[in-house]
């Protein structure tokens, strides 16, 4: 019994980082990783503003969460990721590809408002 415990600890230990939060993100991760959630920037550069800076990113994805909040009045689901420019691991909110606290985000957001249209309106 005490053999296997040490083992599960030192293979635990050894994990990579990346292996360690998606553990810890469990079944979200895996719904991140096969598209079925989508993070805001993971929005943002499928619409073409992969050039707004990750300040204006992170805007974008207050206004999503304000208005998921009002939509539903509960928060969204929270994952690990890494962050693109740090490499730190934070949390993020993930949403499902088509919801509308996306398009009011976008619609909401000065610097997004752009990206905004009748066909994603319709799309959504």
């Amino acid at each position: 019994m005490r053999t296997t415990i040490r083992r599960t600890i030192r293979a635990a230990l050894a994990a990579t980082k990346h292996l360690r939060y998606a553990a810890l993100s469990g079944e979200i991760a895996a719904l991140v990783a096969t598209g079925r959630l989508v993070r805001t920037g993971d929005v943002l550069d499928r619409l073409g503003a992969d050039g707004l800076k990750d300040g204006y990113k992170s805007h974008y994805g207050k206004h999503v969460v304000k208005a998921f909040r009002a939509a539903t009045g509960v928060e969204p689901l929270k994952v690990w990721a890494q962050h693109r420019t740090t490499g730190r691991w934070c949390h993020v909110f993930v949403y499902r590809p088509a919801d509308p606290a996306l398009f009011a985000g976008l619609a909401s957001y000065g610097r997004t408002r752009h990206l905004t249209s009748t066909d994603l309106e319709l799309a959504a």
